[in-house]
């Protein structure tokens, strides 16, 4: 590891949904940087494999699996990651359909992980960083947050929920010195957006001004900024990285 990738050493990182796209991506960068990374999933088999493969790059890491749809999960998770001065809220779960073909399990399950999880962690784990005085807490949000589309509503109003929880954490933790904020990225090729989208997944390069879909490791360097003291004046924000987003979904 070089010199100038350690500027997070002595830090400690729970981030979750680490196993696979954008959560995967900042595990790696945070590794990169010095800190010890704390990997969320649920595959042992995938979560072995980024500890191997963090540790062949010269970091440190362990995986510690849970369910975020269960509560009880959740904050068994926030018991083993321990003391962590960052958190990442990357795990989410979408189901885009039209509200008229979205029952209430599938509500249920959408706002478990992407609201419930971050609120639970953040109140298993924030109090500890305001006790030592510094922490960053990011959460990985999304442009259908602010961009309505014709299906997907319950995923996009755990998103929102989500960025209002962002503001009232930066609030309530701020002053002891623990900074919150959103990344709110626009459509990334990712695993999990090409087996939903399939042979159409080509339609995310038309959804924003740059005339193509994120990559992961762009989303991980914002919140490698968010987390790191380049933005210690930043709290409270919500990041947009999308490209210059133009349409949730094009025609």
């Amino acid at each position: 590891m070089n010199a100038g990738t350690t500027v997070l050493h002595g830090r400690t990182a729970l981030v979750t949904g680490a196993t696979s796209g954008i959560g995967k991506a900042v595990a790696r960068k945070l590794a990169r940087q010095g800190a010890y990374v704390v990997l969320h999933g649920r595959d042992h088999v995938r979560g072995a494999a980024l500890v191997k493969e963090i540790e062949t790059e010269g970091g440190s890491a362990r995986f510690v699996a849970a369910d975020l749809a269960d509560a009880d999960d959740t904050l068994r998770l926030a018991a083993e990651a321990g003391a962590v001065d960052i958190l990442v809220n990357s795990a989410g779960l979408y189901e885009f359909a039209p509200t008229a073909a979205s029952d209430a399990a599938s509500f249920d399950r959408q706002v478990a992980v992407n609201t419930r999880a971050p609120f639970l962690l953040v109140g298993a784990l924030a109090p500890g960083m305001a006790e030592r005085g510094h922490g960053s807490i990011v959460i990985v949000g999304s442009s259908a947050a602010r961009m309505p589309a014709p299906v997907g509503a319950a995923y996009a109003a755990s998103k929102a929920g989500a960025e209002i929880l962002t503001r009232y954490w930066a609030t309530e933790f701020g002053r002891s010195g623990v900074r919150v904020n959103t990344v709110s990225p626009g459509p990334v090729r990712t695993e999990g957006t090409k087996a939903m989208l399939g042979e159409h997944v080509a339609m995310l390069d038309r959804t924003n001004a740059r005339g193509r879909a994120g990559d992961p490791r762009e989303i991980a360097e914002v919140v490698s900024f968010l987390v790191g003291e380049a933005s210690s004046y930043v709290n409270g924000a919500v990041l947009f990285a999308d490209g210059g987003e133009l349409s949730a979904l094009p025609s």
